[in-house]
């Protein structure tokens, strides 16, 4: 090794978690490094997701971290002069069932205790607001207007952008291959090609965090699962909300889709049962499988063409909640993963957090509330709801 270098934090992993905490701890004045195996920012798990962003979920950690995510994105431009294509379209749970109408209704209680704007509405409202549903056999659903969505890369570029200017330093093509460990605490990382002296090491890396944890003697309960995308040829607009259809059905326990606003359509399934691994070579069953649903759903996307379909890796934990917090075994590691596919909505939220926490700046009751939660000691029960 050749290279000695001191920071205040390492940050392992430069996508979706790892570059909004670094523009956020670049900010608050902390000497901060980050460090990724891929030769870019959001080369992993970032650039496979399809730009969603709500604050709507049952779990009142993600409620948290993701209304600061909004109010992050909703006002980007004006801060930082990116345009990052936010549309605050809003987001739709559709319902053809008793039993998806009673899980929803069931959930607004907790929702609206937490300030989400967000309702219920019979057929013929929610026909207002999506007119091209599919009549046939609709209850209804629910609707908050005040989520949204983005480019996923412009948010990537610009987080990244951004955090070089705070002054947050960033190594690509360069993968730990040790962490420094001297009586329980972190002293730093080592790569290939230089030692880089911390006090504090982040673990950030998404499906690959738990190869990084093996690095200071912990098994952490994450692992990946594939989930395919696609998107179409841009058209004119029709379509405001992020429509969401949780019925289950073979091979897929959900999807969703929405419109850019440049016009073209993005979509996503979650695969039943789960695909474990790393393989992100697409399949030739997601196209067919997602678009008889979609089509079934609104049948006025029948004659889009697709233009291409991605896959990308949700590293999943086994409750589908993040694990957030420091290290009881290692002073000074603090781990930010499991993200089960959320990392792209909860990034700009946590990574505000996850400054604060290095830091030492006095957590509220709020932030408090999120870590409670979100502890890597927890105990795994049950899955989120809305997950």
């Amino acid at each position: 090794m050749n290279n000695v270098s001191s920071y205040d934090v390492v940050i392992i992993g430069a996508g979706s978690i790892g570059v909004p905490a670094a523009l956020a701890a670049a900010q608050a004045g902390v000497k901060v490094l980050v460090l990724d195996q891929f030769a870019s920012s959001g080369q992993g798990s970032n650039k496979a997701a399809i730009g969603g962003i709500r604050a709507t979920h049952s779990d009142p950690a993600k409620i948290r971290l993701c209304l600061r995510s909004l109010e992050i994105v909703k006002t980007w431009k004006e801060t930082y002069g990116h345009n990052i294509e936010w549309t605050t379209g809003g987001y739709s749970f559709v319902v053809y069932g008793d039993k998806e109408e009673q899980t929803l209704k069931g959930l607004l209680e907790v929702q609206h205790a937490y300030g989400l704007n967000i309702d219920w509405h019979d057929k013929e409202e929610l026909l207002a607001i999506i007119p091209d549903l599919n009549r046939d056999g609709l209850i209804g659903g629910t609707f908050s207007p005040e989520d949204g969505y983005c480019s996923t890369l412009l948010l990537g570029h610009a987080l990244y952008d951004a955090a070089k200017t705070a002054g947050a330093t960033f190594r690509f093509n360069e993968p730990v291959a040790k962490i420094l460990v001297n009586d329980g605490r972190i002293r730093g990382v080592a790569t290939s090609t230089g030692r880089y002296e911390a006090p504090v090491v982040i673990n950030a890396a998404g499906p690959w965090a738990r190869q990084v944890g093996e690095l200071v003697g912990l098994d952490h309960p994450v692992r990946p699962d594939s989930h395919e995308g696609g998107i179409t040829e841009p058209v004119a607009h029709f379509l405001d909300p992020m429509v969401v259809d949780i019925r289950p059905a073979p091979g897929s326990a959900n999807y969703y889709f929405f419109q850019l606003a440049t016009g073209q359509v993005v979509f996503c399934i979650t695969p039943s049962p789960n695909i474990w691994g790393e393989d992100r070579r697409e399949t030739s069953d997601f196209l067919p499988m997602v678009a008889r649903r979609m089509v079934d759903l609104m049948p006025r996307l029948k004659n889009i063409r697709v233009r291409r379909t991605w896959r990308g890796l949700y590293p999943m934990s086994p409750d589908g909640s993040p694990l957030v917090g420091w290290s009881r075994e290692v002073e000074g590691y603090l781990m930010a993963i499991g993200m089960c596919g959320q990392g792209f909505m909860l990034g700009p939220g946590l990574g505000d957090l996850l400054a604060r926490a290095v830091t030492e700046d006095e957590l509220d009751e709020k932030d408090q509330e999120v870590l409670d939660i979100l502890s890597p000691y927890r105990e795994f029960a049950g899955m989120e709801t809305l997950k």
